[in-house]
């Protein structure tokens, strides 16, 4: 299928898009059901049809909310998708939960791409939904993992940054063309504490009850007995109905933690590895 219907910007980043995989008869995606990873599974459908297949990873760090929205886009992209465990539960390293976590993470999830699936799928290449904004961002382990496994990353080559791939979802009609970043539930814990499926569990349960108070987005950031929440700053005048406070303060602690605090700085990105990054001895080492 062309994308002849597509505006002429949108329609020449496609095209770059199909450009980079040019040459492999049959691409597995590495699937999140973000707008990146999206984008790029809905663009090769397009132009290759069955040729393509999205392959989605689960675990303890990925909600149940995700998951299913993922299953969702997926289906009304058309995409076939097939959906895997991996288990970096299971690795100490990954545990340790140091900056470079998401490595780990990563590497587990493309091995067992290429063990278990390149195979039996009949691929010849696997893509991974990389901007070319994270290309040069400085907290990306996960892109070490990428090249090492000689994964593809159409968007970055093809130089969509992240504005330019919403951009191209929303020409395509995606529903998940403004959605939020999502990293895994593992990101809330800071780094040098143990991820643990426990905190996981606990995480993800405060959070749903955060966004059924009304919050459009969060993150609930472990702190042993504590629990620091982010919420967009201008919805944090929401907690001056007593009824949201009480909700949010009550199903907080029924997940397990003693005491529930507001940062009135609201959402963080990259919260705990950029100040990791930006500590002088690090820099210094490198």
């Amino acid at each position: 299928m062309s994308f002849a219907d597509l505006p002429h910007a949108t329609r020449a980043d496609a095209q770059a898009i199909v450009a980079q995989v040019s040459g492999h008869k049959r691409i597995g995606v590495a699937y999140s059901g973000g707008v990146d990873s999206a984008t790029l599974l809905a663009v090769l459908v397009r132009a290759m049809g069955d040729r393509v297949i999205g392959l989605l990873a689960d675990s303890e760090s990925l909600t149940r909310t995700e998951l299913e929205q993922a299953r969702r886009t997926a289906a009304g992209i058309g995409a076939r998708l097939v959906e895997f465990r991996t288990h970096e539960i299971e690795d100490p390293a990954y545990r340790a939960n140091g900056a470079d976590r998401c490595f780990h993470c990563k590497h587990h999830m493309f091995t067992a791409i290429e063990d278990d699936l390149v195979e039996r799928l009949g691929l010849d290449a696997v893509a991974y939904g990389e901007n070319a904004d994270d290309a040069v961002a400085p907290d990306r382990p996960g892109a070490k993992a990428a090249a090492l496994h000689e994964i593809l990353r159409p968007l970055a080559t093809a130089g969509l940054t992240k504005q330019r791939v919403r951009s191209l979802a929303a020409a395509l009609g995606l529903s998940v063309a403004d959605k939020p970043a999502a990293p895994c539930l593992a990101s809330r814990i800071p780094h040098g504490e143990q991820v643990t499926p426990g905190k996981l569990a606990q995480i993800e349960q405060a959070e749903q009850v955060v966004r059924d108070a009304g919050f459009s987005d969060c993150r609930v950031r472990h702190h042993g007995a504590i629990a620091r929440i982010e919420v967009p700053t201008e919805e944090l005048g929401l907690l001056l109905d007593p009824a949201t406070r009480i909700e949010v303060l009550t199903g907080v602690k029924a997940a397990g933690f003693a005491n529930v605090t507001f940062d009135l700085a609201g959402m963080q990105c990259g919260a705990f590895t950029m100040q990791i990054l930006r500590a002088p001895h690090l820099e210094e080492r490198q």
